[in-house]
């Protein structure tokens, strides 16, 4: 049988590689528009900053190795220019002498990926992008004589650049349209994050777009101009399309190609993966767009079974996400509140700030974490977490417990690995567990950052129950300090009505709740203590989520 495979990096080549080791007798064509395939994409920006100095060391494999290992015949440098369903043929062009030629298939995987946005601001020739191995050359040559650089858009490419052109020495201002940069992250997750960025020397100009590009400055809407040798456009990306829509076959709303179960587009001879095609939610079953290089890999890999007749379906994507930011690792999986809330669903939030392993032990790292639940059914809806260390192994676990339909409640029973320089007894993950059934089992009530001034509006009352030095180095206005080894023996000082106990953290608070609930009175827990509160509420431009 004739395969072509559309698309050299990603999907495509674990599809075609693949498809080989299933199939000896198959003739495998793909086709490569750039000139490079197998390329390790997610590693473009630490080549721009020097962290991967040998350029080489991204190229994981060449036409040539790929013909002696896998009999593969990688033409790279080719355009697909068009399909024809009735011939059954791929029209291809060689870029470096324009010769056209036609190549017959009995299947077709279509792997071209996603375009980087590129807005139509007036002078946007300049901006450069950064998607292949081409453009991260002009970037590297680019950058060498800029002194200064700013990047359209806030997300996790524009945030890498920032950190890596930083690197070098260049002074970087990140413009972003939105209140926030990372969207997948909520407003009191995100604002330790820009005050990181802010610390390490990026200057953030929220809430703003450029609206023009000139030889050597940025124009934004407010009317400032920014010094700007470089300028890197890092809006986000566009499902490539444009073979599948000339084909005719059928796109989504979202703007991807669709495909069923099985990666077969409205053709059956042709399928599609990566990330020019549109994914099923994990959570809803809703199509959507995740353009993340562990599922196109995957759903390269299950394509190959599907030409190769065997049994094989797509998954659903829960966008679980990392980035490296100056030290600081930020991930996220699933839902968060903000989408949460747009949804109307009922859920539940809990703030939790772990140590990344046991205090005692040095080098203890603080993170915050952020677990999202179903109110009704204590299902796991999505998590954020924040730290230098750990965030990603916690993350990683609750994504597996999504993926398992492991409840909220029930990762307080996993039995994960401990030792003082690893963990703690009490893993983060196990206390996100503890947190979300005392919530569960209505042992404890807790209250949101975003909830406080409403319900202080309506009569209750906040007691701050950490030490008087706590308290002095930064307390919530109208907070009565009542420290929680006190509690009891003060508890006449606390005024009628329901009362709002806060922490540093949490931890403490929710001892305090026990102790006012026990003696009769109505107390409700601030989630995450102080810090989360504090986090939220000095975000530069809050992003309502309730």
């Amino acid at each position: 049988m004739d395969h072509i495979i559309i698309g050299g990096v990603a999907g495509g080549m674990s599809a075609a590689t693949r498809l080989r080791r299933l199939d000896e007798d198959a003739r495998i064509t793909v086709i490569e528009r750039s000139g490079h395939v197998s390329f390790a994409n997610c590693g473009l920006p630490y080549h721009v900053g020097g962290v991967i100095e040998d350029r080489e060391s991204l190229l994981l494999q060449t036409p040539a190795s790929l013909g002696r290992r896998f009999g593969l015949d990688v033409r790279v440098g080719t355009e697909a220019v068009r399909i024809d369903r009735e011939r059954r043929v791929v029209v291809v062009r060689e870029l470096a002498t324009g010769a056209v030629s036609e190549l017959p298939y009995d299947q077709v995987l279509l792997s071209p990926g996603a375009r980087p946005v590129r807005p139509p601001i007036p002078g946007i020739e300049r901006a450069l992008s950064l998607r292949d191995i081409e453009d991260t050359d002009a970037l590297v040559t680019a950058s060498a004589p800029a002194r200064t650089a700013v990047i359209i858009g806030g997300g996790f490419i524009g945030l890498e650049l920032a950190e890596n052109l930083t690197r070098r020495g260049i002074a970087v201002t990140v413009v972003e349209a939105a209140d926030q940069v990372m969207a997948p992250l909520d407003p009191e997750m995100v604002a330790p994050v820009q005050d990181h960025l802010r610390a390490n020397g990026v200057a953030l100009r929220l809430g703003a777009s450029v609206t023009a590009i000139g030889p050597d400055s940025v124009t934004l809407s407010s009317g400032e101009q920014l010094e700007a040798d470089l300028v890197v456009a890092a809006v986000g990306v566009r499902p490539d399309t444009r073979l599948a829509e000339d084909a005719g076959l059928e796109t989504g709303r979202l703007g991807g190609i669709l495909v069923d179960s099985r990666f077969r587009t409205s053709d059956p001879r042709i399928l599609a993966v990566g990330d020019a095609v549109e994914k099923r939610d994990a959570l809803d079953g809703e199509q959507v767009l995740v353009p993340l290089a562990n599922t196109a890999n995957r759903q390269g890999r299950m394509a190959a079974d599907v030409m190769a007749g065997l049994s094989a379906h797509d998954r659903p994507v829960l966008g679980t996400a990392i980035v490296g930011i100056f030290g600081l690792r930020v991930a996220t999986t699933g839902w968060n509140e903000k989408r949460l809330v747009a949804a109307g669903r009922p859920h539940r939030v809990v703030h939790t700030h772990p140590s990344s392993h046991a205090t005692y032990y040095p080098g203890a790292e603080e993170m915050s974490l952020k677990l999202l639940v179903d109110r009704d059914t204590d299902a796991i809806l999505g998590a954020q977490g924040v730290g230098r260390e750990g965030v990603d192994k916690r993350i990683d676990v609750i994504a597996t417990a999504i993926a398992g339909g492991i409840t909220a409640s029930a990762l307080a029973d996993l039995e994960l690995a401990y030792a003082p320089q690893f963990g703690s007894a009490k893993d983060p993950v196990n206390l996100l567990g503890y947190v979300a059934g005392n919530l569960r089992t209505g042992v404890t009530r807790s209250l949101q950052w975003h909830e406080l001034d409403d319900a202080l509006a309506a009569g209750a009352v906040l007691v701050d129950v950490r030490t008087a030095e706590e308290h002095a180095a930064g307390a919530i206005p109208g907070a009565l300090l009542v420290p929680v080894d006190e509690l009891r023996q003060r508890l006449d000082e606390i005024p009628p009505g329901p009362v709002v106990v806060h922490c540093e953290v949490g931890q403490r608070g929710h001892t305090a709740a026990q102790v006012l609930t026990h003696a009769g009175r109505e107390a409700r827990n601030l989630d995450g203590g102080y810090r989360t509160w504090h986090a939220g509420t000095s975000a530069r431009k809050l992003v309502p989520v309730g």
